[in-house]
């Protein structure tokens, strides 16, 4: 039995990217599993028994947790023994990895999921990039999340080209193909729609946090000036993240317009009946790993428009199953917004190509055994 301990800075992290994998590991009878990060007794609560819970208050940001959680990770680590420490998410990553070098942890991977400096200028970008340097030299092994990701890693310095190495074609889980059941589409589609009273309106979709660097100042610019002469609506699911970049003129009217509808976080298992009703999903994100978002939406046919930047352009293939624009500019942007409401030949193509890529490269059981094998190579 290999003990391994998964650990992120919080929650929710865990539960979106690593809760089917540990699942996976354990029902193999091979693993025994502890993860550790901040969260709650709601959380604690929907973990199966056989998964140990270790809950370490770490916050996102500049912070200095690191003074208390990097001395109460190395004791864990010394009085567990894991054979195996996989880290996430930058803060937790840097303490965990710090920690288990200490504790000599022989096996300690970092599940490099972006690189969060790349938006970042001056002082800040140096800083953060040599923290990243510095999680990245004290892991043995990288998991990136993607190739060009890696690449952009390699070429940056921060590590050499044999550490690191992408399961499958990217990302992390997959997706469950039997909930994200493209036959329910046109059930799902008529039910939001109705929910909404959207009618006959031309439906764009966002999944995530509705933030700046997640491209909320080129989609909402964009959807005020298309819905001037278009009965176009979007809807936007996930947290609102306000921040001084953020276009607030562009964002309050938004908030009191009828053509754009915030919904806030909802259910995972209501997903696939919102991807169902959108008719291109928009994802116009300046960094990213290997959007999940991407994966869902296409696993439901969605004809989908995301940015030609690392992880989001490697997803689907540009002009078969998506279209990509550059990331920043809201001209281009519409424009491809514009194209998906006219061109209803190639909206259907691009859903139904999209689908098919799903079913080659993101079916969750295949996921899960390619990550088992790497396991149990180590």
């Amino acid at each position: 039995m290999k003990k391994i301990c998964f650990i992120t800075t919080v929650h929710g992290s865990l539960k979106a990217f690593v809760l089917v994998t540990a699942e996976y590991l354990y029902d193999s009878g091979e693993y025994d599993i502890t993860f550790i990060c901040s969260g709650n007794d709601e959380f604690a609560s929907t973990l199966p028994n056989y998964i140990k819970y270790i809950n370490i208050p770490m916050k996102r940001g500049i912070n200095l947790d690191f003074i208390k959680v990097i001395p109460r990770l190395v004791k864990i680590f010394k009085k567990e023994k894991f054979d195996i420490v996989q880290y996430a998410t930058p803060n937790a990553a840097l303490y965990a990895s710090i920690a288990s070098i200490i504790a000599k942890v022989k096996i300690r991977i970092y599940g490099q999921w972006g690189l969060r400096y790349v938006t970042m200028k001056g002082f800040k970008r140096v800083l953060f990039k040599y923290l990243e340097k510095l999680t990245c030299r004290l892991s043995t092994h990288i998991i990136s999340t993607s190739f060009n990701n890696r690449k952009y890693a390699i070429n940056e310095g921060l590590y050499k080209i044999d550490k690191a190495i992408v399961l499958g074609e990217g990302g992390a889980t997959g997706v469950d193909l039997t909930v994200y059941n493209i036959e329910n589409k046109n059930k799902f589609n008529q039910l939001i729609r109705e929910r909404y009273n959207l009618d006959d309106c031309f439906i764009f979709g966002f999944v995530g946090r509705f933030s700046r660097d997640k491209g909320a100042n080129e989609l909402l610019q964009a959807i005020k000036n298309i819905s001037q002469d278009s009965n176009v609506k979007l809807i936007c699911i996930g947290d609102i993240e306000l921040s001084s970049d953020m276009d607030m003129q562009l964002y309050e009217w938004a908030k009191n317009s009828n053509r754009v509808i915030f919904t806030g976080r909802i259910d995972n298992l209501e997903l696939p009946k919102y991807y169902s009703a959108m008719d291109c999903y928009v994802h116009p994100s300046y960094r990213e790993g290997y959007p999940k978002v991407l994966q869902e939406a296409a696993s439901m046919g969605c004809a989908i428009i995301t940015t030609d930047i690392p992880g989001a352009s490697e997803v689907l293939e540009n002009g078969t199953s998506c279209l990509l624009v550059p990331p920043r500019d809201a001209q281009a942007l519409e424009n491809r917004m514009r194209q998906i409401i006219n061109d209803n030949n190639l909206r259907y193509n691009l859903g139904l190509n999209a689908r098919k890529r799903a079913e080659q490269h993101f079916e969750r059981k295949m996921k899960l055994r390619i990550q088992k094998e790497f396991y149990d190579s180590l």
